[in-house]
């Protein structure tokens, strides 16, 4: 049995399987059977295509092979629905709940950042707070002049994200279940929902991220969970590449042989599709930046070491980067993406930070703050509030002078307490499992995420004011949200009951590491048979470092939390995966 696991025993060669003088012979080679025409396009080579509607077509027949004979399109797309039926009965549920929340909510919904975004969006420039990638969005969408037009995109692209989800899981040979329990959050949440109905960054974000992880961690047709390295990269890169194949023999080459170099090009050209997506995440929160390491660490893994892919994704990603820090330094002479980071810094260890302890010199203990931390707001009132030391000073919050200075402060108070730090980080972490939803920071921000009985009140800051005058101009006419019942009755209803806990979030994170032990500790020659994956990986880090980072460097936001969700369910879902036999020959499977 060890032996057929390792693939040592040779099993005898059959009419087709390559022999020397058969059908299917090349250079007396053994080549494992096709399991069926390959599929174009990177979605195609994911989800198989078939015959069936654009969603069945996406889930394909996961290399069930050809159709069986005399098999019309209509049969076999009747015959993929009855296979995925429960994913496709959660799908047109949240389908529903979305249009619901199209005609309750008219035309959208607003977040105090909106107003920001579409000032932007009207006058290209960089923002200080926040990079345009989410502005460049609507600017997009402009010449529609509908923000129920930027709904719906959100909608759809949140939509799009529980498909991922699932295709992805089945393609890695997730169990059934597993993968339908893994999109449920993006497809039901209620919270997820309303996020996709506000106007704000996230879902685009989200959408990024798991665009670039399900690329990365998917391979072609055939090849089994974490077998993206080494001869299963080939494979994956095979299939990418058989139009170049036929072209091949259609010169006279050898029938189904890939030029090492179209190899070479598929793979390359994935790995800089990831690299955009991660540059467009950046751009869009600049939480993503650190994703790039981990997508680069990621492609070094799956190549066994080997550099190129993970120096085009790093170079396609550094691209579009530096292009928006060439306009960022032109327009401020400033270095970054933004220009508060010294400033979110400064909020964040004021939730700790003991001038006694840091004695900061004269020109940083003008931003102390003499209460004991335990009687301090929330980390957003120091960046927002006319009563924060950092906004007491002279000139707006987010001058160089002003940013630089609050940097400085808080590298004092991190180097001065660090285990202070670290404590503050996991309790700020910690608000992201819990059972409940508590109230925080304050009532007016917790507010925004809940489906509203009334309209909105109109903005009263300055900033907002003007970003709803540039927001009437994009709309061409009124922007105030109009609320439909019973429609949006039926949505609060909705959100009562269906939120995702986030205690259930922590218990879903430890499912990847939890399995991976188990496995370990099996005996020898049930490893054999039943190898670990490793694709959960990418998804579990990614999701560890969108909850993390908010906690280290800002602070905990509810809307923070939605982002990762996917990817962590996804991680569990391919944590499950089913049992692989591609290293055992054909004839002597069991």
């Amino acid at each position: 049995m060890g032996g057929w696991a390792r693939g040592r025993r040779r099993s005898p060669r059959l009419p087709g399987d390559g022999s020397p003088g058969l059908p299917g012979d090349e250079g007396g080679r053994r080549r494992r059977p096709s399991p069926g025409p390959p599929e174009t396009g990177w979605a195609g080579r994911i989800l198989g295509t078939r015959a069936g509607g654009p969603v069945l077509r996406l889930l394909g027949r996961r290399g069930a092979g050809p159709a069986r004979p005399g098999t019309t399109p209509g049969g076999a797309g009747a015959g993929l629905a009855r296979r995925h039926r429960w994913f496709l009965a959660v799908l047109g549920v949240g389908v529903a709940l979305r249009a619901v929340a199209m005609l309750g909510y008219r035309p959208a919904l607003w977040f105090p950042d909106s107003y920001t975004y579409v000032v932007t969006a009207m006058r290209p420039r960089p923002d200080l707070v926040r990079p345009a990638g989410y502005s460049m969005f609507l600017r997009l969408l402009e010449p529609f002049h509908s923000f129920a037009l930027v709904a719906l995109v959100q909608h759809l692209l949140g939509l799009m994200v529980g498909v991922l989800v699932y295709v992805t899981a089945r393609r890695l040979r997730a169990p059934g279940w597993a993968a339908v329990l893994a999109c449920v959050p993006s497809l039901l949440d209620a919270y997820q929902v309303e996020l996709e109905h506000l106007l704000i960054s996230d879902t685009l974000f989200a959408a990024l991220v798991m665009s670039a992880a399900c690329l990365a961690v998917t391979g072609a047709p055939g090849e089994g969970p974490g077998e993206g390295t080494g001869k299963g990269a080939a494979r994956a890169v095979a299939a990418e590449t058989s139009a170049v194949a036929e072209a091949s023999a259609a010169r006279g080459g050898a029938a189904g042989r890939i030029p090492r170099a179209a190899l070479g090009r598929a793979a390359l050209g994935r790995a800089a599709g990831i690299g955009l997506l991660l540059a467009a995440a950046t751009l869009t929160r600049t939480v993503g930046l650190p994703l790039v390491a981990i997508f680069a660490a990621w492609s070094l893994y799956r190549a066994r070491g080997r550099v190129a892919a993970a120096s085009v994704m790093l170079a396609a990603a550094a691209l579009p980067i530096l292009g928006y820090g060439a306009w960022f330094y032109a327009t401020y002479h400033r270095v970054g993406l933004v220009g508060a980071n010294g400033a979110f810094l400064y909020a964040r260890t004021m939730t700790f930070a003991d001038c006694a302890v840091m004695k900061p010199p004269p020109d940083l203990a003008v931003l102390c703050d003499p209460r004991p931390a335990r009687l301090r707001p929330p980390s957003q009132e120091y960046i927002w509030s006319q009563d924060s030391p950092l906004v007491s000073l002279p000139g707006i919050t987010f001058t160089r002078e002003s940013d630089a200075l609050a940097g400085r402060f808080a590298s004092l108070a991190i180097r001065s307490q660090p285990l202070d730090y670290l404590g503050s980080t996991l309790s700020e972490l910690g608000r992201s499992f819990t059972l409940d939803r508590p109230v925080y920071p304050d009532q007016e921000i917790y507010d925004y995420y809940q489906f509203p009985a009334t309209p909105p009140p109109p903005p009263g800051r300055y900033p907002a004011m003007v970003g709803a005058e540039y927001a009437q101009r994009y709309e061409q006419g009124p922007i105030g949200t109009r609320i439909v019942e019973p429609y949006a009755g039926w949505m609060r209803a909705y959100q009562r009951v269906a939120g995702l806990p986030g205690a259930a979030v922590l218990v879903v994170l430890l499912v990847p590491p939890v399995a991976a032990v188990v496995r370990r500790t099996r005996p020898v020659q049930v490893r054999r048979v039943r190898p670990a994956s490793t694709a959960w990986v990418l998804p579990w880090a990614t999701a560890v470092a969108l909850l993390v980072m908010p906690a280290a460097v800002a602070e905990f936001d509810y809307r923070y939390v939605l982002p990762a969700v996917p990817a962590a369910f996804l991680a569990a879902a391919l944590s499950l995966t089913k049992p692989s036999f591609t290293n055992i020959p054909i004839n002597v499977r069991i």
